[in-house]
């Protein structure tokens, strides 16, 4: 009786996760969640704005109302959340993986978008806390988490994140050379202006990013040849990380492009893979399972239902793995062919350890009873089966 309350419990909670993360277009109900959670975020943030406005004393406390009551949908998600930290980790401890989830980058985001309303709740004294309230802003970042059209961006930064690290390094470095530059050339004519070497940092900025602020400027006739000079570079040193994003958004939008007419040049076939305990794939997160470029998965079928795989989408005991592989074209030199075992054929009851193949042949799966399964030494042939097997094509 425990067990099948533990069961019902535990179906519940994936239940609850599958609602509360990134929901796909066949699930009506964890959709409605995404657009109803979106929706309240920029209610939130509209209320937030608002409130900075003067407006009549008799819609503050429908302001508040709004408010509270928003806020208390972000904590109900976050308690949600928390409860279901297990399934998003589910290779770890559900302690460890409350922990992980509680220190993540949308765990903190999520905190945070609750958290100042209730210190500023706090007595008076704590109305410093009120600052926290524009913390709740980090919320937009939930929607990231929601549509993958804004994953497009973080894809793009984390795939050119070496070379952008390269190029502000570099613009940095210009900085701090053009501060000491002009700190050398006008610290004699303007010793309250440019004091020290880091006096001429704010200068620098404003002239890279051709800003132009115009309250810190060079007057010696060499320190406006020099702004010049840094200027013109700041000018295409800015250029450069633009346009090494630029170039991450067309290689992104190509390669998506490339993948949605993959099917058409390249047919595919599926197979399903059903996850036990002791499957290498039990428990893992499809981000940290390594596939060759010719593999992919397609979809989970969980519990009956259909799950739309992605990066952080765990692997769970029962699910139905749709694998789509490359389409082998009999254009490479062999040949795939199919024995039907009869009553009175040669391999009937043997293991493939007793078979005698030639050299260039190999068995490659065995069909029997509707199901497909790749054979071991051991396996024996029996009547009925439909054995497929390779062999080097006769030219």
């Amino acid at each position: 009786m425990n067990e099948k309350k533990s069961l019902k419990k535990k179906s519940l909670k994936m239940r609850v996760f599958e609602i509360i993360e990134i929901g796909n277009q066949n699930d009506k109900i964890s959709r409605l969640f995404d657009f109803f959670i979106t929706f309240t975020i920029f209610l939130n943030l509209f209320i937030l704005v608002f409130d900075t406005f003067d407006y009549p004393v008799s819609l503050k406390p429908v302001v508040d109302r709004v408010e509270m009551v928003t806020v208390g949908i972000f904590t109900i998600e976050y308690a949600l959340r928390l409860w279901t930290s297990s399934c998003l980790y589910p290779q770890k401890r559900p302690r460890v993986a409350l922990v992980s989830f509680v220190f993540s980058f949308y765990g903190l985001v999520d905190l945070l978008s609750i958290l100042p309303y209730f210190l500023v709740s706090m007595p008076a004294g704590m109305a410093a806390f009120r600052l926290l309230r524009v913390i709740r802003v980090f919320k937009l970042f939930r929607i990231n988490a929601q549509y993958d059209a804004f994953n497009v961006v973080l894809d793009v930064l984390n795939d050119k994140k070496s070379q952008i690290f390269s190029s502000v390094t570099l613009i940095s470095a210009v900085m701090l050379a053009s501060s000491l530059l002009m700190y050398s050339v006008e610290n004699p004519i303007q010793p309250d202006v440019f004091k020290n070497a880091l006096s001429g940092l704010w200068w620098s900025v404003s002239a890279i990013f051709t800003v132009g602020y115009g309250d810190i400027y060079p007057i010696s006739t060499l320190g406006q040849i020099l702004a010049i000079i840094i200027s013109f570079f700041g000018v295409m040193l800015v250029a450069i990380p633009t346009g090494i994003i630029s170039a991450g958004f067309v290689e992104q939008y190509t390669k998506i492009k490339k993948m949605s007419n993959a099917p058409d040049s390249h047919p595919m076939k599926f197979i399903m893979l059903n996850i036990t305990k002791t499957h290498p794939w039990m428990g893992d997160l499809i981000k940290d399972i390594s596939f060759p470029p010719e593999m992919t998965i397609v979809a989970i079928i969980r519990n009956e239902a259909l799950v739309i795989p992605r990066g952080k989408t765990p692997i769970l005991e029962g699910d139905s793995v749709v694998v789509g592989v490359i389409e082998y074209k009999d254009d490479f030199g062999i040949l795939l062919l199919d024995e039907h075992i009869g009553h009175s054929h040669p391999w009937k009851n043997k293991t493939l350890m007793e078979l005698s193949l030639p050299g260039d042949m190999v068995i490659v799966s065995v069909k029997r009873d509707d199901k497909v399964f790749i054979p071991k030494g051991s396996t024996k042939i029996l009547e009925n089966d439909c054995v497929t097997y390779c062999e080097k094509r006769i030219h």
